[in-house]
């Protein structure tokens, strides 16, 4: 290539924007120094939880799982059975209602907070206590990035995401799996999944909750990997998983089972109904936290019958839907609002509370940016345990995005540092500094600015404050564009932390004796 001069001239400023290593902030707990916004007042917090409380009396909660019922026939709960059902078998159905003096002595059985224990102990995480977890994205059916465009997930990109997380310490938890490996077998991908979090990870990561086998499973890895009996495991847990009931008012068998034996095992759950205002709940913000509250706390209770003092998240997942056409809708003044009032309300019970980053947009575009704002936000103002969902979410849930999890990532890291209280001494107040300038000089080269100006200010590393003609000779990059380059260059330079030679002989192992057993079983 002739040499050009304009192009000369670009080239520094191309090696400075692209050579080295991303710019990002190390590993650290965060703790909010905020006080939370109280939207509600007292008496209108004390409301909705009277009326969730009615709602588990008056109405109850349908459950689809005998083992679940019989705990709370047991207990002395009511309990309608419904008539046979086939195959399921008689009684594996009923509603089942709650007095609000046995609800709230249960509720009052879960603790206010709780460590979460990493194989890397300095990455271990606490649930409460004004800490803020950023955890990743959980659950997507697809997976897209700007070169290959949204398609069905699939092992390798789960691999993939799965390290480019471990890249980005400001997210301190893996989400349950950030895409669906559709190409593996239903029976036994949880197996593989598993495996790539406890070898690729340090960091605490999720783990599904349909049935009680796939939990179970999910023990006995945390347990290899950590070198650890499940009784270690129940004192020290190391699992955390969300269980959705299915709005309104019904928990599902599959959910049932797993939230029993995350009990049984000591291990925290997320109970998080999906209550949309509109669909799945009343088209009103205090009649969505109602139903919230009651499926909320049902859970809890549930877990508290398997295994008193179970560590428990109430999970928030108001939002309401598009009038127009259905569609749910994140990111919006109604979602914020919700957000801040289930703060009020796991206060008002005395547990953490989970909230999410949602936004409803298709693409990483203006839209996905502003909605995720706006739901960090709400989070950071509701006092919240848990940001789930809380890098990569995208087109409401469905798709997990590479490039959406960079833009998070840097959305998270600002919030990171506003959550800093600034050092206020008689250095940082630079008098000397104003009396060296004076009037109408300024502070470049100031001594008390040249100590300072490689750390001063927050460095980001997805955004370009370069003026336009230099932003334009480099490419004229977007920020999507600069998130896809800087997801790839973290992927190819992520290590994976080592994982003791002997533990991982064992997780192998158990992994290809559990897929020899579910795949043997299902031949029979």
């Amino acid at each position: 290539m002739p040499d050009n001069p304009e192009l000369l001239r670009s080239r520094p400023r191309r090696e400075r924007r692209t050579g080295g290593k991303v710019p990002l902030l190390p590993w650290q707990r965060i703790v909010n120094p905020f006080a939370p916004v109280e939207l509600l007042s007292v008496d209108q917090v004390e409301a909705i939880h009277q009326a969730g409380l009615k709602i588990l009396r008056d109405v109850g909660v349908e459950v689809l799982s005998a083992p679940a019922l019989d705990r709370f026939e047991r207990a002395g709960a009511r309990v309608q059975r419904q008539a046979d059902q086939g195959a399921a078998g008689r009684g594996a159905a009923g509603q089942v209602r709650l007095d609000p003096e046995q609800t709230a002595e249960l509720i009052a059985m879960a603790p206010s907070s709780f460590e979460l224990h990493a194989r890397n102990p300095e990455r271990n995480l606490v649930f409460g206590d004004r800490h803020l977890v950023f955890g990743a994205v959980g659950g997507p059916a697809f997976v897209t990035d700007i070169d290959r465009g949204r398609r069905p997930g699939n092992f390798a990109d789960f691999q993939d995401y799965v390290r480019v997380i471990g890249a980005l310490d400001i997210v301190h938890q893996e989400g349950g799996g950030p895409l669906e490996p559709t190409d593996l077998l239903v029976e036994t991908r949880h197996l593989d999944m598993y495996r790539t979090f406890a070898t690729t990870l340090d960091k605490t990561w999720q783990c599904l909750a349909f049935g009680a086998q796939v939990v179970e499973d999910a023990i006995e890895v945390a347990c290899l990997t950590r070198g650890v009996d499940p009784e270690t495991l129940a004192r020290q847990p190391s699992l955390m998983t969300i269980v959705n009931t299915n709005s309104p008012l019904r928990l599902d068998g599959p959910m049932s089972e797993g939230l029993m034996a995350m009990a049984a095992a000591g291990q925290p759950v997320v109970a998080t109904p999906f209550t949309l205002a509109g669909a799945m709940a009343p088209a009103t913000l205090a009649g969505a936290l109602a139903q919230q509250h009651a499926e909320a706390l049902f859970m809890v209770a549930l877990a508290q019958l398997v295994r008193p003092r179970t560590p428990m998240v109430y999970g928030g997942f108001t939002s309401n839907v598009d009038m127009r056409t259905g569609s749910p809708a994140f990111g919006t003044p109604e979602y914020v609002q919700g957000q801040i009032a289930t703060g009020q309300l796991a206060r008002r019970v005395s547990l953490p509370h989970r909230t999410s980053n949602v936004t409803g947009s298709a693409v990483v575009d203006a839209q996905a940016a502003y909605e995720s704002e706006m739901s960090i936000w709400g989070a950071v103002l509701g006092g919240a345990s848990l940001l789930y969902q809380g890098a990569g979410w995208l087109e409401g849930g469905l798709t997990a995005s590479f490039e959406k999890l960079i833009l998070d990532a840097e959305l998270l890291q600002q919030m990171a540092m506003v959550l800093q209280p600034p050092t206020i001494d008689d250095d940082a107040l630079g008098l000397d500094a104003i009396a060296e300038v004076g009037p109408g000089g300024h502070f470049f080269g100031s001594a008390h600015t040249l100590a300072r100006y490689e750390t001063a200010f927050y460095l980001p590393f997805l955004s370009d404050w370069r003026n336009f003609e230099t932003w334009h000779e480099d490419g004229a990059l977007t920020a999507t564009q600069r998130a896809n380059r800087i997801w790839k260059q973290l992927l190819a330079e992520y290590e994976p932390p080592p994982l003791d030679p002997g533990r991982a002989e064992a997780l192998d192992d158990f992994v290809e004796r559990r897929k020899r057993e579910i795949l043997g079983a299902a031949e029979r």
